[in-house]
């Protein structure tokens, strides 16, 4: 009887972490340089968003701002992406949130605004989110790995004892 609930938790493992990995590669929106001076342009990227199933919509919020960006135009690395000029854009961060044309969403990133000069080089700011859904998934995947390696011991026990 405790053989079948580690194969029954090992088998809900997999299922979920096969669920949860999916999702975090797909929702993934990037907003690069994170840190640029007014008047700078960063990139939105939104990399689930398939071309061919329309617009991919930035929403940019902060604190002086809230506008949908428009994207047609196809990502180098796949997905959809536009650029932003921020010319009178206050100082602060902002958050974007990205819907695909097919409604689902994209994730969001977030990008700060400094004053001129003082904006270090910076990567692309992604959302913990993708993390945290990356985690749970090896964690629940590494846990089923965990199950049927301790099922099959306990088999093998039996077998050589009977």
């Amino acid at each position: 009887m405790k053989a079948q609930t580690v194969l029954v938790s090992a088998t809900l493992g997999v299922g979920l972490g096969t669920l949860l990995l999916p999702a975090a590669a797909l929702a993934e929106t990037t907003v690069s340089p994170s840190t640029t001076p007014v008047g700078g342009t960063v990139v939105l990227t939104a990399r689930g968003c398939n071309p061919k199933t329309g617009d991919a919509l930035f929403r940019v919020t902060g604190p002086n701002r809230d506008q949908n960006v428009r994207s047609t135009t196809a990502a180098a690395g796949g997905g959809l992406s536009a650029e932003l000029f921020t010319a009178g854009f206050t100082l602060g961060t902002y958050t974007v949130t990205a819907t695909c044309g097919d409604g689902s969403s994209a994730g969001s990133a977030t990008f700060t605004v400094t004053p001129i000069g003082g904006a270090p080089a910076g990567g692309g700011g992604g959302d913990d989110s993708t993390a945290g859904l990356l985690a749970t998934g090896g964690a629940l995947a590494g846990a089923a790995a965990l199950g049927a390696t301790v099922l099959l011991r306990r088999r093998q026990r039996a077998a050589t004892v009977g």
